[in-house]
């Protein structure tokens, strides 16, 4: 990894050979600053992305107050947050229990919900406690309820789907998933610590057949045995993943590719209510603006990360989905425009 090549070659292939320029998702351009009025102005060629993981109810206690019973999961924030982008297929379960009120409100953002199921018992369930440090939930217990014994059952419709999410789940779900899912244009995962430390080969598997891994920092150095994130990235690049992306909360995202590394710093947030779902959410905006360009240039990659940490950026502001589920991709556009200002910087 040359750390050196902070601004990609444009037009340059690893070959060697010049190619031209996209012209899909042009308008805000990070080298440049230069923007327009929408995050994405050309989204004739939206693909749909598939997002598998889990749906839960949650009970989350910060220092600034506690909710129970709250629509939660990682799949739940990621579908809503790529909803913003492009279309989107869910692939998962619940209880009878799980308000059918949320899954109306998928189905209003244009979530197809074929692959969910809804099954007798209750929703998984997770409870957790934030510190004044939020950027860590100490998770007091789990209740698997649905998930207990689920094997995700692909409709027909779902297979061949262009962009694929698989969210933290066991790693054995993720490789069923990958099996029968068909071509994608891109695999990207996420995982964590409790799957690193139990089940390291299969998420080593699992990262050698996706394109993208979005992990935290603290699993990438605990996945890869290494203190130095920079160093910690270029041995995950080397399990398969063509892209790197990791997630650092609060202090932003880094981008990592075999030629290339790309910084994003956080928005500055004065409030923050509840970091629960703020990383799949990342992910979830992230990997829906991919879809909703169709190309995979560095420039639409870095932007990508952008989006994604902008969006996480608005989940904090309220308990559990509730700011995602009013959340407008207009929002967004002002504050990335909003963004673009704030970073803007001229050469020495």
């Amino acid at each position: 990894m040359r750390l050196a090549t902070l601004i990609p070659t444009r037009g340059v292939n690893r070959a060697g050979v010049r190619q031209a320029a996209p012209n899909m998702c042009r308008g805000a351009r990070m080298g440049n600053n230069t923007h327009d009025s929408r995050v994405c102005p050309e989204r004739t060629r939206r693909a749909p992305i598939l997002i598998v993981g889990s749906l839960a109810l949650d009970e989350v206690e910060t220092p600034f107050g506690s909710v129970s019973e709250m629509p939660g999961g990682a799949a739940l924030y990621a579908a809503l947050a790529a909803s913003l982008f492009a279309p989107v297929k869910l692939l998962g379960a619940v209880g009878k229990d799980f308000p059918a009120k949320i899954l109306d409100q998928l189905r209003a953002r244009g979530v197809d919900l074929e692959g969910l199921e809804i099954r007798e018992g209750k929703t998984f369930r997770w409870r957790a406690r934030y510190e004044y440090d939020m950027g860590q939930a100490r998770t007091l217990s789990t209740e698997l309820g649905v998930f207990d014994g689920f094997h995700p059952k692909l409709p027909d419709s779902y297979r061949g789907t262009p962009f694929l999410f698989l969210a933290n789940i066991d790693p054995d779900l993720q490789l069923e998933v990958l099996d029968a899912a068909g071509h994608t244009s891109l695999a990207a995962c996420d995982t964590n610590a409790f799957w690193i430390e139990g089940k390291r080969e299969k998420v080593v598997k699992v990262l050698g057949r996706c394109n993208m891994a979005l992990l935290n920092d603290a699993e990438v150095r605990q996945l890869c045995g290494k203190s130095n994130i920079v160093a910690a990235a270029s041995a995950l690049l080397k399990m398969g993943p063509s892209w790197a992306v990791v997630k650092k909360g609060e202090h932003g995202a880094l981008l990592f590719g075999a030629d290339a590394a790309f910084a994003a710093p956080a928005y500055p947030m004065e409030d923050v209510v509840d970091p629960t779902g703020a990383g799949d959410s990342f992910a979830g905006a992230l990997l829906g603006y991919l879809a909703s360009c169709g190309e995979f240039s560095q420039e639409s990659l870095r932007r990508a990360v952008v989006c994604g940490s902008l969006v996480a950026s608005f989940v904090v502001e309220r308990f559990g989905p509730e700011r995602l589920l009013s959340l407008s991709p207009q929002e967004v556009t002002t504050r990335y425009n909003e963004f673009l200002r704030l970073t803007h910087f001229t050469p020495i």
